[in-house]
């Protein structure tokens, strides 16, 4: 068995093509101490462990050079700097034909230091950042160090500057791995996990929980023991780098997601009678033939399908915890994984010792059939979420919104239909009477079904956003063409009374109107009959030419916290007018797999790939200037890219979203902006 589990995960580990792997470049590794001079002065004492084939520099370096180290402190009551940051290390001067002048560049290891004269007695926080250039080959990459000490805390030790503390990390990943449970993509899997632990008859109660307990114990080791083996082969092979967006590849592509929806497909088909799902003996280890251990090869088959599916929504989750191992952190990622998959894997462990109950329960025969055919009404409604991405992303057109929404209309009219008993399969026994439980289920079902229908002509359905496709997809959207109408008789009466409007006095107005066509309109639409781009240069160019922020919103087509957003949040008026009249929309889709001219394919400075396609530039782009691979996420920026306010991610706050503009607004008007760096 543990041979069958080792071949699953390396074949796992092998259909990830390597050209979906990013990488965060971050070759040096900082230990910083302080050390005491006497009474009255002190040391901050940098040291860097730099990784081979890398150098950094001195702190002092000619102007026609590369950019030195520099020590940045916060000008603080307790302290004062004396003189200029120093090298510790010594090293022979180095002759750069290139800039036609001598410096020092440091290889393996190297120190700094910054001479400071106490002004006050005590104990007191030194803060501030370190930034340097560390280059290779040409490629060179500009990097920040925080520095984050207590002086007079703890006497002659050294501090270090690593910020994260692995027992919150641990919080936070547990509540990750239960809030995961209510998304789109995992809780459709608990209906499939209770019928598959349904066909345990002839069982004893500790075989029926030993199966149970297993199911736990591989939905654990297929999230953890996959990510340990990327992390420690990737650190064997290539230092500090890190595959960063191996996940979007499995939410996204169309091979994946095909599986998926056949999988959901294949078990519809079972719980409707057309075949009973049964796993051959050549998936058992011929040692485990004992009753108890019997079907573990169907268990894992069954933890394997559900960590597969829910990546689709837990990928953005695990791709940040994967980025944090690049700044060094080698068992933290692991950790943190390993507590989100036990908080995870938890209460699909439980659902799986229920169906045992459920089986010594008097006259289950006829009832448990009925819960079955139920569960097979959803199945087939919910795989069709896995078609819809493949087709989102590769613009096959197949299932637009109404095409989707109409499946999911008869699905539930048919599930409805049987409820009542109009509807039977082959060996069923008429329904002559109904009980109050399923009378309630035939309300509920019948109830969703009319909620569904406006769908069809553009109603927002905010209920269903974060499955349903986008409402731009929709043919005929009846808020749409309203809108349309009312943005024409506005521009009339603009036009009308233009000469009649007079500008504030002493703002600027821009004068300019940029009226170029939107690059890739005719692949991607914002929702809520808004206008922008779908190319990062020329919104840019807009912005510019309107004198307006620009709001980059880095979405996907797989992205159902992206849906969620737009359906209810930038819907609200406040947020939707803001957007319309104050910004200049910029959506940049990180999945989509169409190519690019062969003009504009280029090599990432980041990763060293080859960028093709359309999705690949802008994953770049944001991993590279903002270090996360996650979507939603979404940046204000003024017209030199400098971020107006911090990013924001997936919160459905409506009133926090509307300050997060108006701050924006606020400080693009002031010429004020957040300091962001990458960590």
């Amino acid at each position: 068995m543990k041979r069958l589990i080792f071949c699953l995960l390396m074949a796992f580990l092998a259909v990830v093509p390597p050209q979906v792997r990013a990488q965060i470049i971050e070759p040096v590794k900082w230990s910083i101490t302080i050390q005491d001079l006497n009474d009255s002065e002190f040391d901050l004492v940098a040291t860097a462990t730099i990784d081979p084939e890398y150098h950094i520099y001195s702190t002092s370096m000619p102007d026609l050079a590369p950019l030195p180290t520099v020590f940045d402190i916060k000008a603080s009551e307790f302290f004062e700097p004396v003189g200029e940051a120093r090298d510790l290390t010594e090293v022979e001067m180095f002759y750069d034909d290139i800039f036609e002048t001598e410096y020092k560049q440091f290889a393996g290891t190297a120190q700094f230091a910054q001479t400071f004269r106490k002004l006050k007695d005590g104990s007191f926080p030194i803060t501030g950042e370190i930034t340097y250039q560390a280059c290779k080959d040409g490629q060179c990459v500009s990097l920040t160090e925080d520095v984050d000490l207590q002086y007079g805390v703890i006497e002659a030790a050294e501090p270090s500057t690593e910020k994260s503390n692995i027992w919150a990390m641990i919080l936070e990943a547990i509540l990750w791995g239960f809030a995961a449970l209510l998304t789109p993509c995992v809780f459709p899997m608990i209906p499939m996990t209770v019928s598959f632990f349904m066909h345990g008859e002839g069982e004893s109660k500790a075989q029926g929980r030993f199966k149970a307990f297993m199911y736990f114990v591989f939905i654990v080791a297929l999230y953890t023991l996959p990510i340990a083996i990327i992390i420690f082969v990737t650190w064997l092979v290539g230092g500090n780098s890190i595959t960063a967006d191996i996940f979007n590849w499995l939410a996204t592509h169309w091979l994946p997601n095909i599986i998926f929806f056949l999988v959901f497909m294949i078990f519809a088909a079972s719980f409707f009678g057309a075949f009973e799902i049964t796993l051959g003996s050549n998936m058992v280890n011929k040692s485990d033939s004992k009753q108890s251990t019997k079907n573990l090869g169907g268990i894992f088959f069954m933890a394997l399908t559900l960590v597969l599916v829910s990546f689709a929504c837990t990928g953005p989750i695990v791709g940040t915890v994967l980025i944090k191992s690049t700044s060094g952190e080698f068992w933290a990622p692991i950790v943190t994984m390993f507590a989100f998959a036990v908080a995870f894997a938890l209460p699909f462990a439980l659902f799986a010792f229920f169906p045992n109950l459920l089986q010594r329960l008097p006259k289950s025969g006829g009832w448990l059939n009925s819960v079955k055919v139920v569960l097979g009404f959803i199945e087939v409604a919910l795989g069709f979420k896995f078609l819809s991405v493949a087709d989102q992303t590769y613009h096959w057109h197949l299932l637009d919104r109404e095409v989707y929404l109409g499946i999911w209309i008869v699905c539930f009219t048919l599930l409805g239909l049987y409820l009542l008993g109009k509807l039977r399969f082959k060996g069923e026994k008429e329904v002559k009477e109904l009980g109050v439980f399923r009378l309630v289920l035939i309300i509920i079902d019948f109830t969703f079904v009319i909620y569904m229908i406006p769908g069809m002509w553009g109603a927002p359905l905010k209920a269903l956003s974060g499955y349903l496709p986008p409402k731009q997809t929709l043919d005929f959207d009846l808020n749409r063409i309203i809108e349309e109408n009312s943005d024409k008789v506005i521009e009339y009466v603009d036009a009308k009374f233009a000469n009649m409007a007079v500008a504030p006095q002493g703002e600027a107005v821009a004068t300019e109107v940029f009226d170029e066509e939107p690059k890739y309109a005719d692949l991607f639409h914002l929702p809520h009959n808004l206008k922008g781009y779908f190319d990062y240069d020329q919104a840019l160019a807009a912005a510019k030419a309107t004198n307006k922020p620009i709001f980059v919103d880095f979405t996907g087509h797989g992205c159902v916290n992206c849906r969620e957003m737009e359906a209810n949040v930038w819907s609200d008026p406040r947020v939707k007018e803001m957007l319309r009249n104050d910004f200049v929309i910029c959506a940049l889709y990180v999945d989509d797999k169409t190519s690019l001219p062969k003009e504009e394919w280029y090599t990432s400075t980041y990763d060293g790939k080859e960028k093709k396609t359309i999705g690949r530039k802008y994953a770049d782009f944001q991993i590279s200037k903002f270090g996360t691979n996650a979507q939603p996420y979404y940046c204000l920026m003024d017209h030199n890219g400098n971020l107006l306010m911090k990013p924001r991610a997936y919160d459905l706050d409506k009133d926090a979203f509307v300050n997060f503009l108006k701050d924006a607004l606020k400080n693009f008007k002031e010429g004020s902006y957040y300091q962001h760096v990458v960590d």
